[in-house]
Parts: structure tokens; sequence; C-alpha cells
């Protein structure tokens, strides 16, 4: 009877001896139920994780915060946190629940897992800044603005990437790419805040960054130079690059022209009724926002396919036109680095083209000068073969980064896009079994830029 009475629960008052061991039971059920609900949580959610290899991508995001999930990680499945830095590329599988999305780093051999979703980056942001307020940090910390440093945005592209962890305490620990003014060069890991950007005349307003930014899933690749668009050197070189592309990536990629003036395509612009008015009515050429806005949704719906969308752009000549907007294209800069072999190319063109000799050697030396980060990859080679398969090889790792081998597809080509693409497969093939007067010219043309 002793035995049956540890595990049932005393009459009130009556002062059995076998409450504690009652009392240690039931903890010890309710233990064992939130063990099991737990498992059971777990084990639903190994099961989407599985389920989310063969999913699409259902949409991109450029972050613009660091995430470490090793050191904080509370994901649905533990150890399966996905971490990334500043100004990397995510794909998104699914939204799983309010806090966490399932999807993967763009990146070679990186695995789907659990992504923070915004709501989530939110919630830690709070968390932290609560645990600010009870520590003592530098003049400069406390003056830098609302942001921690998991919020940094990111400055430019060869700034790092920085690594931002939470210790024991609750602190935020950040270790910068580089050593700053007010770094303690005893201590390589210190507590940072991201400067926000100020609005306003007086800079007394503090713009919001959001820890992501939806772009295509695909990013579209966009080669400017060696000059200007609309000039037959730059046309002609630039033509020879697209016809290599189509025969190397036949069925797995989408070339299209564009002709709207998409460096209009500003985010907030075309979020802002008064921006957009103001924009209208300064355009000289009379570029219609809404053709434009059009455009960058054709863009993104292109590279739902997953195929490699290659923008043959009327109106981009400078990195510049495009950093603003929510493409973040792949940056090709088309080089001829002699000056001497540009001007006897365009000589070479007849004397329209000659008549136009300044603007075009005016606009490749703003090209040169261009920071080398502001470029995806510079196509610097002797000839124009070369400088194919540079571009190829690129494209080619960057192709296996967006396409981890358990997704649908990922082997062979064609797929979703191939029906957009079907119309280009006839001409690529016709450019390399007939060649048209337009091809004998080029060729001549590009013999003439091999021997310089």
């Amino acid at each position: 009877m002793k035995g049956r009475q540890m595990y049932t629960l005393p009459r009130q008052g009556s002062g059995e001896s076998g409450s504690g061991y009652s009392v240690r039971s039931e903890d010890l059920s309710l233990d064992e139920e939130r063990e099991h609900f737990r498992r059971d949580t777990e084990r639903q959610a190994l099961f989407q994780l599985e389920k989310a290899k063969t999913k699409p991508v259902v949409f991109a995001v450029k972050t613009n915060v660091a995430f470490d999930g090793s050191l904080d990680d509370d994901s649905p499945v533990h150890g399966s946190a996905v971490s990334f830095g500043i100004g990397d590329y995510l794909h998104v599988m699914e939204r799983y629940d309010p806090n966490w999305w399932i999807g993967r780093k763009v990146q070679q051999d990186c695995v789907i897992g659990f992504i923070p979703s915004p709501a989530k980056l939110e919630n830690l942001r709070l968390q932290l800044a609560q645990n600010k307020g009870t520590k003592a940090y530098s003049q400069k910390a406390n003056q830098s603005g609302d942001k921690l440093g998991r919020f940094i945005p990111q400055k430019n592209k060869d700034s790092g990437q920085v690594k931002v962890t939470i210790n024991e305490d609750g602190e935020e620990v950040v270790t910068p790419a580089e050593q700053t003014e007010t770094d303690n060069t005893a201590n390589a890991s210190t507590l940072v805040e991201g400067k926000a950007k100020k609005k306003g005349l007086l800079g007394n307003k503090t713009e919001t960054v959001p820890p992501y930014d939806v772009v295509p899933s695909m990013r579209p690749v966009v080669i400017i130079g060696p000059s200007l668009k609309g000039y037959e050197v730059t046309d002609m070189m630039q033509k020879a690059l697209f016809d290599h592309l189509k025969r190397r990536f036949e069925g797995r990629i989408i070339i299209t022209r564009v002709s709207a003036d998409i460096s209009l395509a500003k985010k907030n612009a075309l979020n802002n009724p008064s921006k957009r008015a103001l924009i209208e009515r300064s355009n000289s050429r009379g570029s219609n926002l809404v053709e434009v806005q059009n455009e960058i949704e054709r863009i993104f719906e292109l590279s739902k396919s997953l195929q490699l969308v290659v923008l043959d752009c009327d109106t981009i000549n400078h990195p510049s036109q495009l950093l603003k907007t929510s493409l973040n294209p792949i940056l090709v800069y088309l080089q001829i680095s002699s000056p001497k072999v540009l001007q006897r190319l365009v000589k070479s063109r007849g004397k329209s083209q000659t008549k136009n000799m300044n603007v075009q050697m005016v606009a490749a030396e703003k090209l040169a000068q261009c920071p080398l980060e502001m470029w995806d990859i510079i196509l610097h080679e002797n000839n124009l073969e070369e400088a194919s398969e540079h571009l190829c090889a690129w494209l080619e790792e960057y192709w296996a980064a967006t396409h981890p081998p358990h997704m649908p597809g990922a082997d062979s080509v064609g797929g979703a896009g191939g029906q957009t693409n079907g119309a280009q497969q006839p001409q690529s093939r016709m450019f390399s079994n007939k060649m048209t007067e337009e091809d004998q010219e080029y060729a001549r043309m590009k013999e003439r830029y091999d021997e310089e």
C-alpha cells in the first residue's frame, strides 16, 4: 500500500508523509509531457525541412543584418538555424510560423534550415535594447542611434562581414572586420552599434533599416561597357557576349531587352506618390514610372524560373544607376583597358561613329574610374573569347550556388523556365550554324580587336 501511496495525491490535511513523493511524481509527469510535446514539434519541423527540399523558391531576400544561429538557436529544430552576414542572399521556400521561415543561404554547400523572420529579429532587437539599458557603454556607443550591432546597415561591399553574437550576460558582441578608432586593441571583440541614417534638414529623424530587402530569386546579369550603349563598338561587343551565353547556357538562360529606364526604379520612389510625381516632371525623356514598375515586376517574374536572367539594357551605362533599385544585379564590366585600342575600334566603324568619338571616350573613362567593389566581375581579357569564358565560368558557379543538388532539375537544363526561353533556342542554333552579315562584320571587328 505504501508503494501505491507514493504515486497518489494525499487527502487534504491528512498529514501523510508521502506528499513529497506525490509532487515529484507530478513534476516528472509534467516534464515527460513537455518533452513529448517538444519531440513531437521537432519531428514535425524536421518533416517540413525535408519536404522543403523539393519545394520551389517562393521569394529571395538580401540581408541588412548579421545573424549567428549557432549561438542563439531557439529554432524549431535545434542546430538548424541559418547563419548569415550582412549583404548575403537567402532563398525562402516557405513561412513556417510567425517567427521562422524555411530556406537557405545562396552559397554552394549551404543546406536548408530555419531563417528568422523580420518579427523574430525585431523581438531580438527589443530584447537586446532592454539588456543594453542595464549596461554602461562608451559615450560614442550611447550616441550612435537605436540600432544594435545585429542591425548594422551594409555600407559597401568591401567593408567586410561582421560577426554578431550574444554572450552569457545577454550582451551583443560584434567582431568587426577592421579596428576602428574607438576599438580596444587589447580586446578584439567589442560591442558596437550601427549608425542610423538621418533624414530631414536637421537630421533629427532616424530612418529604420529593414532586416531584409526582397530581391529577384535570381540576380539579373547586367553587362556594362566598354563605353556607351547605342554606339556600334559597345553594342557589338555586348552582342558577342550575349550570343556566347545563349549557346553555353542553352535551356538555362533568358536574355531579354529592357528599353525602359529602370534606373528610375528606386525603392523609395516607387512607393512614394509625391516622389513619383517629382521624378516624372523632372525627367526630360518623359519615361512613365508605371512602365518602369511593370518592367521591374516582369524581371522579378522571370527570375522565379530560377534560370539565369540577362538584361540587355538600353539606358544603363554606369553601375551607380542600379544601386538604389531592388534588382541587386550581377554587374559585369566589359573593359577595354587601353584607350588607344578603343579609339582604333571606333575609327574602324566609319565616320558616323568617329564623330562621336569624344563622348564614347569620356564614358569609358568614367567606367575605368569606378571603385572595384562596384563590380561583381570585370572582364579585362585581351580577347572576347577569353572574356566570354571568364564570364561563363563565373555564372556556372552562381548556378551551382542557386541550384543545390537536392533541388528538382538541378542537374538538368530547362525546367519551369524552359518555355520562356524556348523562342531563343532556334535563334541560338542559327548563330552556331550560319553566320549572318552582322556576325561576319563582328568577326572582322573582333580580329582587329584581338590584334591590338
